[in-house]
């Protein structure tokens, strides 16, 4: 029964049809004073979250934008230990990475590193789940799908697992059982980002 449930996976490469996420990126601009660095940022929408991060990610500051629009805010980082760090803000499908460094109270900004990371997005209809994500610059992704059934038979099972390279827009389609009822858990890994979603039928 358990080959036969894994045989039930159907994998499906659709067309590439993920372009218009790179069409909704902030326009930045940042202003540096003595003490002062006045970040903003231009489409930005209600709900989304900046951070600041140093490069072992770890939250420094978290603020969750409160008024879609453009946002302007003044940060003194000169405070900083001397060392490199982020401005992160997280979109619905994409975060916006803007590096800076900090050197005996200097912050230097360098516009070439500034890094648009499309997030994998996921969605579950009619027994499929659903997987598209843009990757500007190939990055590879892991894909593993686990089951937990209604009889509490089968528990965090995994069913299925890939691992994504050279493709920049990936398109893919899940599909299962319609008698397998119970919980499934999609789990994506970029780099050291961690996304999952789950959903039940």
């Amino acid at each position: 029964m358990k080959k036969e449930f894994k045989k039930g996976i159907l994998l499906v490469t659709l067309l590439a049809t993920m372009i218009s996420y790179a069409t909704d990126l902030s326009f930045l601009e940042i202003k540096n004073d003595i003490k002062k660095t006045v970040l903003s940022l231009n489409i930005v929408k209600q709900g989304q979250q900046l951070l600041i991060k140093d490069v072992y990610g770890i939250i420094l500051y978290k603020e969750q934008i409160k008024k879609s629009g453009t946002y302007h805010k003044e940060f003194d980082l000169t405070t900083l230990p001397n060392g490199n760090y982020f401005f992160e803000l997280e979109k619905e499908l994409e975060t916006q990475i803007i590096p800076f460094t900090v050197s005996f109270g200097n912050v230097e900004f360098i516009k070439e590193r500034e890094v648009h990371f499309f997030k994998p997005f996921v969605r579950f209809k009619d027994h499929k789940i659903l997987l598209s994500r843009l990757s500007i610059d190939n990055k590879p992704l892991t894909v593993q799908i686990y089951y937990n059934s209604d009889d509490g038979f089968s528990n965090d099972e995994l069913i299925f697992s890939e691992n994504i390279e050279n493709t920049s827009i990936v398109e893919r389609v899940y599909s299962f059982l319609k008698d397998k009822k119970g919980d499934y858990t999609i789990i994506m890994k970029v780099d050291d980002r961690t996304f999952s979603e789950t959903f039940s039928f």
